[in-house]
């Protein structure tokens, strides 16, 4: 038998004689493997879904091999998100050691922003679904106070005095389903409890003490993440305050007042005087306000002048910024007092040389 008629006959291959495959019973089994349940599906939610790393890195400069050689390495947009910034840091050294990428500088620091973008994105999508989830009943305890005005008379007196006053109609006209605008402050003295829709300095001072506990909040989170600890109120405080439903904590007003805040704590004795005094004056808070600028110029000559020591070495002021007129008022009145005094030693010295002349 001829050997190449045998090879020619053996790998000879004719498409026609192919037959087609047998239709699929059944789904294969990657189909299993990707197709969630119906029931995994609908509660599913869109918040938590994978991004993809180009998507993920788009916007913050890195390259798209950058992308692809994380991608190689096994990582996903899900992974990188529940990393520590230690973990990403080890992450981005494997990277270099093992495929010899030289990463840029502004590469390593995009994507530790574009995790953390895309953490603070997670999870006001997930604050959203909770607040979507949520009944009108269970509003914050806190915000609902604050929106009624936390230093309002108990209910039942404050029913009387509307209905005593006429505003029950005004009041409830329209449905009531209007929110209303956070009340003004008025000056009150200590302890003492606002009347009508207006708030007292007592609440005023209580909402600097719910700040701290919110920063308290935000410091373990980050610690928990792997994030920089903030050590001040920053806006980072502020959004998670608003996050967490109390919304009547907002930066213009904490800033506005911290220095009255400050006097409360550092000298609460002049501070409950000059509460008094103003009070019985019938002056506005804008007025006792400015006023509470002198008592603490007048701390801070007391003790070398240094306004950003006394704060830090307080354990409630510690974790606000000076105020900045705070700052410039020390500094006016510490260089008043030193032309003062060189100028009291001028005539000293002065009337000391006359002395001797005559």
């Amino acid at each position: 038998m001829d050997p190449d008629a045998f090879t020619a006959s053996l790998f000879k291959w004719d498409p026609r004689t192919v037959l087609p495959p047998p239709a699929a019973t059944r789904p294969p089994l990657l189909d299993y493997a990707v197709a969630p349940p119906v029931a995994a599906t609908a509660a599913y939610h869109p918040a938590r879904a994978p991004r993809e790393l180009e998507e993920l890195f788009q916007a913050y400069g890195i390259r798209y091999y950058t992308a692809a050689k994380i991608a190689e390495l096994g990582f996903t947009a899900s992974t990188l998100v529940d990393m520590k910034d230690e973990e990403l840091d080890d992450m981005m050294n494997s990277l270099s050691q093992i495929f010899r990428w030289d990463l840029l500088v502004g590469e390593r620091y995009g994507i530790k922003a574009a995790v953390r973008a895309e953490r603070r994105r997670v999870d006001d999508e997930d604050m959203k679904r909770r607040n979507l989830l949520s009944t009108d009943t269970t509003t914050n305890a806190l915000d609902a106070l604050s929106q009624e005005g936390l230093s309002e008379e108990p209910v039942v007196q404050r029913e009387r005095e509307v209905v005593g006053s006429g505003e029950g109609a005004r009041g409830s006209g329209g449905g009531g389903c209007e929110r209303q605008r956070e009340h003004p402050f008025i000056v009150t003295e200590p302890g003492e409890v606002a009347r009508g829709k207006k708030n007292g300095l007592d609440y005023l001072f209580h909402l600097y003490e719910q700040c701290r506990e919110f920063l308290i909040q935000v410091q373990a989170i980050a610690k928990d993440r792997g994030e920089k600890c903030p050590t001040k109120v920053t806006n980072q405080v502020f959004r998670y305050a608003k996050k967490a439903g109390a919304s009547y904590i907002n930066k213009p007003k904490m800033r506005h007042y911290v220095h009255c805040y400050a006097l409360h704590c550092l000298d609460e004795e002049v501070s409950n005087e000059l509460r008094r005094g103003f009070k019985e004056r019938g002056e506005n808070v804008g007025a006792w306000r400015q006023a509470c600028y002198k008592p603490l110029v007048a701390i801070a000559a007391r003790q070398g002048w240094d306004i950003d020591a006394i704060f830090n070495a307080h354990p409630r002021l510690s974790i606000w910024y000076v105020p900045t007129k705070l700052r410039q008022l020390c500094h006016a009145e510490r260089n008043s007092a030193a032309a003062s005094s060189s100028v009291s030693v001028a005539a000293a010295t002065f009337r000391s040389k006359t002395v001797l002349i005559l």
